[in-house]
């Protein structure tokens, strides 16, 4: 079981381009240290298609135009990004009445677009998944191209108990900006809801992940590092297991319908409330106390958890309490 401690990285964006009002396009949403194992240093794959450099190669522009061959890669020595890119051209000028930047041009899903506009100056934004660069460009009365270091980096989650692996239908993750060991998170998730398994594009720097099985209290956290141009593999290692609960007249006997059912810590705080014959509860190890409610009269039992110990329990309504 291995606790990650690193520096805290900045992703190197400007203040420029996070700040910008752009006229034409809705902005995308900004949607104690657990138990943790990571690999990180595979490199995301882009191949470029050959040996030639992005737009070696461009086409004469419309009379009064200029032609601007724009790509994206992971940093400087990677090869050019080559799908899933959005690319947005605004003008560098603010609408008078508005304040934004009027939208120009845009580009979906086209990893090396070749653009046509008028000589001037624009802003060129690039996203990809959630990462995302803008920057100034001034076009002369020369064609030119724009290459574009996008400081990304790919982040995919899994969950298990006792080495074994937790279904992705009953794990979600939640990713904050910063470093819990710091003291530095976000207070509202950069990512929320996250199955396990999918890759997720996040800009270069420390993330906090906030990992949940079940809904009820079984949750670790860890921070994690995302480097630009690499796909990291972390696994949270969850001290949980599933509980059944039934109420019954006899031991092995039918279940009772209608119960309402508490859990309960030593101390008395609530961790589940719930109503049914036969729920089923991911609780984190530890000791708790069931109650069943039916026809006004409670029924109680005592037990422990322990990792990866699913169980059913039967609480008898001889146990009243």
């Amino acid at each position: 079981m291995v606790a990650l401690s690193a520096q805290l990285m900045i992703a190197p964006s400007s203040a420029f381009a996070q700040g910008l009002q752009f006229l034409g396009v809705t902005p995308p949403s900004q949607q104690q240290a657990g138990p943790f194992s990571g690999e990180a240093g595979r490199v995301l794959q882009s191949p470029s298609g050959g040996g030639r450099q992005p737009h070696e190669v461009l086409p004469t522009p419309p009379e009064g135009k200029v032609t601007l061959g724009v790509y994206a890669a992971y940093g400087a020595d990677r090869k050019p990004i080559s799908r899933g890119l959005v690319w947005r051209v605004f003008s560098a000028q603010p609408d008078p009445a508005t304040g934004a930047f009027p939208l120009v041009a845009e580009k979906e899903d086209e990893a090396m677009p070749v653009l046509f506009l008028t000589p001037g100056k624009y802003i060129i934004h690039v996203s990809y998944g959630l990462a995302s660069l803008a920057k100034e460009v001034t076009l002369g009365q020369v064609s030119q191209r724009e290459a574009f270091e996008l400081p990304a980096g790919g982040l995919r989650l899994q969950g298990d108990v006792e080495k074994v692996a937790i279904n992705s239908d009953k794990l979600k993750f939640d990713i904050f900006e910063g470093s819990f060991l710091q003291g530095r998170t976000s207070s509202q998730p950069y990512y929320k809801g996250a199955t396990a398994g999918e890759v997720l594009l996040l800009p270069e720097g420390i993330y906090h992940v906030v990992s949940s099985y079940g809904d009820a209290n079984a949750v670790v956290r860890a921070d994690v590092n995302v480097s630009p141009g690499k796909l990291t593999d972390a696994t949270m290692h969850h001290r949980a297991a599933e509980v059944t609960l039934k109420l019954v007249k006899t031991r092995g006997g039918e279940m009772v319908p209608d119960t309402q059912w508490t859990i309960i810590t030593p101390g008395g705080d609530t961790i589940q409330e719930s109503i049914g014959a036969q729920p089923t509860v991911v609780l984190s190890e530890g000791s708790y106390t069931a109650i069943g409610r039916n026809n006004g009269v409670n029924y109680s039992l005592e037990f422990k958890v322990e990792p990866g110990q699913n169980q059913q329990l039967e609480v008898l309504m001889n146990r009243a309490g």
